[in-house]
């Protein structure tokens, strides 16, 4: 049974984003109010870079003078993987493997933001696919 599904299906639409020059502390406060382990950098309308949950824990235990030197553009993981909204979910699941990432921007065909698609999307996407094709298979 084949399955072609786009990844635009599972991504979480119009994400919460940061500027380059946001502080350490801000970015933490940023994810924790909403709740986000993914963090898209944008430089005006262009993604640059993403930071994770894991990279800002990496500079709480700084002093706060030392955290006031420390911004976005200098923790983000730069040149994110980007796809498009119409590519496969499995090749999108395939390629976050292949380089070991937990997130991709999802842009449309024009290339602006569109979404981010995260590795906790991707089990949303498994739950749903097994669950409907377990029923489809009994009905």
């Amino acid at each position: 049974m084949p399955i072609d599904v786009p990844v635009e299906e599972f991504t979480t639409p119009d994400p919460i984003t940061a500027d380059e020059s946001v502080m350490v502390d801000d970015l933490r406060l940023l994810m924790e109010k909403h709740g986000i382990r993914h963090l898209p950098i944008v430089r005006g309308r262009e993604v640059v870079g993403v930071v994770s949950d894991r990279d800002v824990r990496i500079f709480s235990g700084l002093s706060a003078a030392e955290k006031f030197q420390v911004q976005a553009s200098d923790i983000m993981a730069e040149n994110p993987l980007c796809v498009t909204a119409g590519t496969p979910l499995d090749e999108v699941a395939y390629r976050m493997s292949e380089r070991k990432v937990g997130s991709v921007i999802v842009k449309d065909d024009e290339g602006e933001l569109l979404g981010i698609f995260t590795a906790t999307d991707a089990l949303n996407a498994l739950i749903e696919i097994v669950r409907e094709s377990r029923t489809e298979t009994e009905g």
